[in-house]
């Protein structure tokens, strides 16, 4: 399923750049793939750095397109093609079934703000590679005779410290899920 993530998702953003409305161009994209939320809660999606243009074909060669400034793709078209593309990508799984009707009739959520050089984004993303869900640090309290771990994480809305408590086996769980398959 973690390739149809990266694979739908980079074929509708690209889908979107192509037409001449946004962007008119072939772009590239560099995914990181991500499954946690900063509370270990299973969340996977991808993050991508894309250049703030792409490469329009023309007769004599390839001339690249600028994107707009502080504007690449509509993101709510975006996140109903993704939507659409990993849905239809999915029904040829086994894991089809077991998604929620609902699911699809939701709102999914693509985020897209211009970062500059990218340097800045590509030193946040490169942690990822080799990370793991939780480092030592966090790790506050065991105990052992609760059978509990505590952990703690920042908020993302309100960037306070937060602790939560939860039994071994749930602890585990949760860390466990992020262990990816061989090839991501």
């Amino acid at each position: 399923v973690y390739d149809l993530l990266f694979r739908t998702s980079a074929a509708a953003t690209q889908q979107l750049a192509r037409d001449p409305r946004f962007l008119g161009g072939q772009i590239g994209l560099m995914g990181v793939l991500q499954t946690w939320r900063r509370d270990m809660r299973y969340h996977p999606h991808v993050h991508y750095l894309v250049p703030a243009g792409g490469l329009a074909a023309q007769r004599e060669g390839h001339t690249w397109r600028p994107a707009r400034r502080n504007f690449l793709l509509p993101v709510k078209a975006l996140s109903r093609l993704f939507r659409g593309h990993f849905q239809r990508a999915l029904q040829n799984t086994p894991y089809y079934a077991d998604i929620p009707a609902r699911v699809w009739t939701q709102a999914w959520v693509v985020h897209c703000k211009p970062v500059g050089s990218g340097e800045t984004a590509l030193k946040y993303l490169a942690p990822y590679i080799f990370r793991v869900a939780i480092s030592n640090r966090r790790l506050v309290k065991l105990d052992a005779t609760r059978d509990q771990v505590t952990f703690r994480y920042t908020e993302a809305a309100s960037g306070q410290t937060k602790f939560c408590t939860l039994p071994a086996e749930q602890f585990l769980h949760r860390f466990l899920q992020h262990v990816l398959p061989k090839g991501f």
